[in-house]
């Protein structure tokens, strides 16, 4: 017959949780681009914000969220902000009064051209090659897949 255990569950320590590695490396990466983006007056959500629309020139605010895992609640302010400093226009739809859509302006445009200085620097800080930073974009997007199962 088996006696229960008496042993206590062994306690969890912070540095044993994965949320805690994901959490403080995104609070460190977040504090290299703060200083990579000083200079350009830019926030890190609004640089999310102007790659995607780098990539797509206009969006719905929704589509703008879905890009970036990110509710309309969220993106308005910052949308508000990107307008306030010419960066993005945004105006209602021409096919549905209610969608606003969000595009570049001249000057947003122009960021485009430091955003590969902006990578470089980034890549540079992370002191990992090519190849380790492509496998953990890899393995990032796969975790955030599986944990977006659980929703």
């Amino acid at each position: 017959m088996n006696k229960p255990s008496t042993a206590q569950p062994r306690m969890p320590r912070l540095d044993g949780q994965l949320c805690f590695a994901l959490y403080s490396t995104g609070l460190a990466m977040t504090k290299i681009y703060r200083k990579v983006l000083k200079p350009l007056d830019v926030t890190y959500p609004q640089y999310l914000v102007l790659l995607v629309l780098w990539e797509h020139e206009r969006l719905s605010v929704s589509d703008i969220g879905k890009h970036l895992f990110l509710d309309s609640a969220t993106l308005t302010p910052l949308l508000k902000r990107l307008e306030a400093a010419d960066l993005v226009a945004r105006t209602r739809s021409s096919e549905d009064e209610r969608q606003v859509d969000v595009s570049l302006t001249k000057k947003g445009r122009a960021l485009q051209s430091i955003a590969p200085e902006i990578q470089q620097a980034i890549a540079d800080a992370t002191h990992c090659s090519d190849t380790e930073l492509n496998r953990l974009r890899k393995d990032l997007a796969v975790l955030r897949r599986r944990l977006s199962e659980n929703e």
